[in-house]
């Protein structure tokens, strides 16, 4: 089931278990996983995308590995907050994919993540060829991070 409000997707969960978080680009897929207490996001691959049947299959051995409770996609709006194009390209990804698993789905605002891990990864003087290479499961991190963040503060309530 997907989940257009973090509150909702929160509802749902069970109170610990390991989310994983997605960074959906045109070729690669950047994926991270939460700890079980859901604290802290660590990147933990990049899938290099063929076909949506093969990368839908290693993005759920991945949750399987990991007992993953939610799958969390980063939404890239734009920064008028606006849906072009790439977000309907997700939205679709994401209704294909629910259609393959019962893990609840929900969207998170992506804008500025990939700029803030390229931040990152720069500020760690990250060579050129490495930060090509873990850009996209970096990225994914800051999208599960600020999940987890939100997913925390609804919890300990108002």
């Amino acid at each position: 089931m997907i989940h257009e409000d973090i509150t909702e997707f929160a509802a749902i969960l069970p109170a610990h278990g390991t989310v994983l978080g997605l960074d959906l680009g045109t070729k690669t897929i950047g994926v991270a996983a939460s700890d079980t207490l859901r604290n802290v996001a660590s990147p933990i691959e990049t899938i290099k995308r063929r076909k949506f049947g093969l990368d839908a299959a290693r993005l759920l051995e991945l949750a399987t590995a990991r007992s993953a409770t939610g799958l969390v996609l980063g939404l890239p709006r734009n920064m008028d907050g606006t849906e072009g194009p790439r977000a309907q390209s997700t939205r679709a990804f994401a209704r294909n994919l629910s259609a393959l698993t019962d893990l609840p789905i929900a969207f998170w605002d992506e804008r500025l993540s990939t700029v803030a891990a390229e931040r990152a990864l720069l500020e760690a003087d990250t060579s050129r060829k490495r930060r090509a290479e873990v850009i996209d499961h970096v990225a994914a991190s800051y999208i599960l991070q600020g999940a987890l963040d939100r997913l925390r503060h609804l919890r300990s309530g108002p």
